[in-house]
């Protein structure tokens, strides 16, 4: 579905990564620490690259030395236990804001810089990742909401702008995903502050979709890999929603 396409992800996921690779895509994996993705890049044949999301400079000097982006994928993630867990009563103003400056702006940055030579060759994609937080309110999340919600805003509003010029953006919206590391230290410290394990979390989450399980990496993955082609043309502006029926459209 990809084959010469050129794909950009931020924060590289192994299956997101692995998915959109398989599909034929030239493939540029970055994130802070490209220890945690050389297995990928080796297996996939794609170029790894350090690069921080959140660092405007970071990211245009990477994207200078492409020819060319197709798709840009944001799905950073933050791995700090101190945002979720803690009542809004309690919570400091730098913890709420955090993961609503960080995410947000780092979409913001990665869609922007992409999306200026996207318009060059009148096509393109913009994508990234957001959970079912944006939708529904939920206890002890403190700005991990806001900032799920501001980032399927921000999907909305490149599609408004960028549409026009053949460029798309689509996010997608899973619910927790066990086998990724920075939904474990995210929601862990939820788990502990409702009196519950980790593993009786999952439980109480799977309990709440309609195959009593949660999403896998693998299936976001390969959802990414058709929002990403053009068999996806007429998907724009929106965020497939990928909660397993926890959450209604």
């Amino acid at each position: 579905m990809l084959e010469g396409k050129v794909a950009v992800i931020y924060g590289a996921g192994g299956a997101i990564g692995g998915a959109v690779a398989r599909e034929g895509a030239r493939l540029f994996l970055t994130g802070r620490n490209p220890s945690t993705f050389e297995a990928l890049a080796k297996e996939t044949n794609a170029a790894a690259a350090e690069v921080d999301a959140t660092d405007e400079r970071a990211v245009e000097d990477h994207l200078s030395t492409l020819d060319r982006v197709d798709i840009s994928f944001n799905a950073i993630g933050l791995s700090d236990p101190t945002l979720l867990g803690t009542p809004l009563t309690d919570l400091d103003l730098a913890t709420f804001t955090q993961p609503i400056t960080t995410w947000v702006s780092s979409y913001f940055l990665t869609a922007r810089l992409a999306a200026r030579r996207m318009l060059e060759h009148k096509q393109g994609v913009l994508m990234t990742v957001t959970t079912l937080h944006s939708r529904t309110g939920l206890p002890l999340v403190g700005g991990y909401g806001p900032a799920m919600a501001a980032k399927e805003a921000l999907t909305r509003e490149l599609s408004a702008e960028l549409a026009p010029h053949g460029i798309r953006a689509v996010g997608l919206r899973p619910n927790a995903i066990p086998e990724a590391a920075t939904t474990r230290a995210a929601f862990i410290p939820r788990a502990k502050a409702m009196g519950m394990s980790w593993e009786q979390f999952q439980e109480v989450l799977a309990s709440r979709t309609h195959p009593k399980r949660l999403t896998t990496l693998a299936e976001v993955g390969d959802t990414a890999a058709f929002l990403a082609s053009d068999r996806a043309s007429g998907m724009t502006g929106t965020t497939v929603n990928l909660t397993m029926g926890c959450l209604d459209d």
